[in-house]
């Protein structure tokens, strides 16, 4: 949505995934919001923090909103959730390719198919988040091996 709690989380522990596999030069990753409340705004400190202490760094992302080019420059564009979701498919240009889902379809121990917002809870709902997209990350780079790079 804003594009400082959610989105920034999974950017970061999917980017950290990415790294370890040694493709960081192959795939492109970057979290947008489908609002405009948080352009330019570093993401929030409750999220770093949580991030922080699983050895993610947050620090240098920055809110921004999804653009058109977005769907012709990403193979994903993935969602937190299905209200989300629904902006994506109404945002996406006919003549895109990109597969527009849900990040949790990925996920292979969650059945829940969306990340609950933390913004308004308490700590504990940041640690959830953590939980859910380290989960569908683990997903998602097995899926982009086996597509993309024929290797699991």
């Amino acid at each position: 949505m804003g594009n400082i709690c959610r989105s920034p989380t999974a950017e970061a522990v999917f980017r950290h995934y990415v790294e370890n596999a040694g493709l960081s030069g192959k795939i492109l990753i970057d979290s947008a919001g489908t609002h405009d409340y948080h352009i330019g705004d570093a993401p929030d400190l409750r999220a770093q923090r949580a991030a922080q202490q699983r050895g993610y760094d947050m620090s240098k992302l920055r809110g921004r909103q999804i653009e058109e080019g977005d769907f012709h420059r990403f193979d994903y564009v993935l969602a937190m959730d299905k209200a989300n979701l629904s902006i994506l498919h109404r945002l996406a240009p006919p003549a895109s390719d990109a597969q527009v889902r849900l990040f949790l379809e990925y996920a292979r121990h969650h059945v829940e198919r969306e990340v609950p917002d933390p913004y308004y809870g308490g700590t504990d709902g940041f640690e959830k988040v953590l939980d859910m997209v380290e989960d569908a990350s683990e997903g998602l780079l097995q899926h982009i091996r086996q597509r993309h790079f024929g290797h699991s």
